[in-house]
């Protein structure tokens, strides 16, 4: 029987991300006006041609509403982070997104620097982009920002909201956090994307309308870690913490492993320390075609005379996560893989990945319509 099955979820979703009903307003008259926190309201008298972007996020969004065309750069290597998104978009029918030779915002030399010059020379119709997050970087003021706001084009976007983090000073003031599908919704006017945003959100009130219904009792839920390991170290990511980052594992309600009573978790642990917190499933974020490589992190830990001890070792439910900064679509196939890695017995198995694109799921275990998504995904505007 097809795991599709399941109607619409009420009221807010398990993990919060509920929507706004006042986030955007359509301007069909030939412009748009869209409201998003930290620029607040923004206006656009098309459609925009060209677009730039820094994070996966914003990047899966302009996928979602048909403009991955548009889209001339990303923030870091757009052969990495252009095959991240393109592994989820394989299993798509005809979504797809070649990005070779997109520009690369960040110089990657030292730190996090971005050139202005760049952005005046790529000449966007949007940057689809916190500006604030801009203003972190090294040499940026707010003035900076607000200049090539009104010299190129307007900024919209919301990077904060990832781990509801502080944002640079002079932004706090006009900060709000935001869900993803909250960001999806008040970006969608910008694309003319209102019925695509609506399409995507309802697939995922199916989704979670679906976990919700299948879960087993909180006691017979396994303890997770979300951690990847370099050179002998664990760093940790707490699963349940606010912000989009973890939307893909809040609604399955397991308990964090590495949680301390008050709810804390450290920076970074060694072998004796994971094997005292002994998670059941240990989840390697950035697992899934991106940075980490996870049968050599099973290699290694099975090798460790510690590691080895460790539950989710000892039973081999180490697993491939996905990326914190994900958008409407990839938060799909994220919270999909999540389910099936917590609770084969209910969702179906999780299929063994030792790299490139998402694996194939059999039709009548997948929990969401690939079909639809990639219907909405393929609309012309």
């Amino acid at each position: 029987m097809s795991l599709l099955a399941g109607c619409a979820a009420t009221g807010e979703d398990a993990d919060s991300e509920g929507l706004s009903s006042d986030g955007a307003e359509s301007t069909p008259t030939g412009g748009w006006t869209a409201s998003l926190a930290p620029a607040g309201e923004v206006r656009g008298e098309s459609v925009p041609r060209s677009i730039a972007v820094y994070d996966l996020l914003h990047a899966d969004m302009a996928v979602a509403y048909g403009a991955a065309d548009a889209v001339n750069s990303l923030g870091f290597d757009a052969a990495v982070d252009g095959a991240t998104l393109a592994a989820y978009y394989e299993r798509l029918d005809g979504v797809d997104v070649d990005w070779d030779g997109l520009t690369q915002l960040n110089d990657g030399t030292n730190g996090v620097q971005v050139d202005a010059e760049l952005l005046y020379e790529l000449d966007s119709d949007l940057h689809l982009i916190d500006p604030a997050l801009v203003t972190s970087f090294e040499g940026w003021e707010r003035t900076d920002v607000e200049t090539i706001g009104t010299d190129v084009a307007p900024w919209i976007g919301n990077y904060y909201g990832r781990t509801r983090g502080d944002p640079p000073g002079s932004w706090a003031a006009d900060y709000e956090y935001y869900t993803l599908w909250e960001v999806a919704e008040r970006v969608a006017p910008v694309f003319d994307a209102e019925d695509r945003f609506g399409a995507l959100a309802s697939v995922r009130h199916e989704l979670v309308s679906t976990i919700e219904t299948e879960l087993p009792p909180p006691a017979e839920r396994p303890t997770v870690a979300m951690a990847f390991l370099m050179d002998g170290t664990f760093y940790p990511t707490a699963i349940d913490a606010p912000g989009y980052a973890s939307a893909h594992v809040r609604p399955f309600g397991v308990t964090d492993a590495l949680a301390d009573d008050a709810g804390d978790i450290g920076s970074g642990y060694g072998y004796e320390a994971m094997l005292k917190f002994d998670p059941d499933v240990l989840l390697v974020p950035y697992g899934l075609a991106s940075y980490y490589s996870v049968p050599e992190i099973r290699e290694t830990l099975a090798a460790h005379p510690v590691g080895r001890e460790i539950t989710a070792v000892d039973e081999g439910r180490v697993y491939p996560s996905g990326v914190p900064m994900q958008g409407p679509i990839v938060t799909l196939f994220q919270t999909e893989m999540t389910a099936k890695q917590l609770f084969p017995d209910r969702f179906g198995t999780w299929p063994d990945y030792d790299g490139g694109p998402y694996p194939k799921i059999p039709e009548d275990e997948w929990l969401f319509d690939r079909d639809r998504v990639a219907e909405v995904v393929r609309t012309d505007g």
